[in-house]
């Protein structure tokens, strides 16, 4: 369903530029909004897919069987929405806030049945009892809500007729309202648990698309996490799934279209 929304963002951006090109063919055209980017405030909306993934960093011990990686992750698309605030600059940069929500789903898969090896303990970790893992024991799904606030400098050149091309970048505080840090289960219990607040920067680019009564802009962004958001599993807890990973870090490849 998230990869069907996905293709309709970008569908729709390509019937909206399709719709515009006539502007491109128009010599004598009138200019349109001439006034609109002269405001000190202007505000408006954003719809986004997005395909999100984890950057994993495994545990040479546990994460590891010599050169092949126990744990991957699952790429998978999803959606998100918010508001956005800009603030002029001067005739070539802006400041954005542009809070949203981000609504994903993630797989991870733990083939770490070979941990059994270290069952007797080591020098760093105390001995644990093995278990067989099962299918639902090998596979976590990663549900996250995410509340993203990005504040990013804009910078762009002259309208081109009727579109000015853009690229922007800055940082993100995000909020996992579904990160299940303070959940007293963990793996062994089926919960996956991950920090609540993070740090991120975003960096992004796409074409301002001007129109009698509001300004179109489709874009693409990446948002790549700066903290490692791992929470420990409980110590007694066998090394099949969160002492296996060093650090997973989320990124973000997003499809954007905004409205003002």
């Amino acid at each position: 369903m998230n990869r069907i929304l996905f293709k309709s963002l970008v569908l729709s951006s390509l019937a909206f530029a399709t719709f515009a090109d006539a502007q491109f063919r128009t010599r004598n055209r009138m200019d349109k909004l001439e006034s609109f980017d002269q405001q000190k405030f202007s505000w408006g909306f954003y719809l986004n897919g997005a395909m999100y993934d984890y950057r994993l960093v495994l545990d040479p011990r546990y994460g590891m069987d010599v050169n092949h990686n126990l744990v991957t992750s699952k790429p998978s698309y999803g959606f998100g929405a918010g508001l956005i605030g800009k603030m002029r600059l001067n005739d070539h940069f802006d400041l954005r806030l542009e809070p949203g929500l981000q609504f994903i789903q993630r797989e991870l898969r733990f083939e770490t049945q070979t941990n059994d090896q270290y069952s007797a303990g080591t020098l760093t970790n105390p001995p644990f009892a093995p278990m067989e893992l099962t299918e639902a024991d090998k596979v976590r799904t990663v549900k996250a809500t995410m509340l993203d606030i990005p504040a990013l400098i804009e910078v762009h050149g002259d309208r081109w007729y009727n579109t000015r091309a853009y690229a922007a970048a800055g940082v993100n505080y995000i909020m996992n309202l579904q990160s299940n840090a303070n959940n007293t289960d963990d793996n062994l219990q089926g919960v996956f648990r991950s920090t609540t607040h993070n740090f991120a920067w975003s960096a992004e680019m796409g074409v301002q698309i001007y129109f009698s009564r509001f300004k179109l802009t489709p874009g693409f962004r990446g948002t790549f996490f700066l903290n490692n958001e791992m929470v420990s599993d409980d110590p007694g807890t066998p090394p099949y799934w969160a002492k296996s990973i060093s650090t997973a870090q989320s990124r973000a490849f997003m499809f954007i279209l905004k409205f003002e």
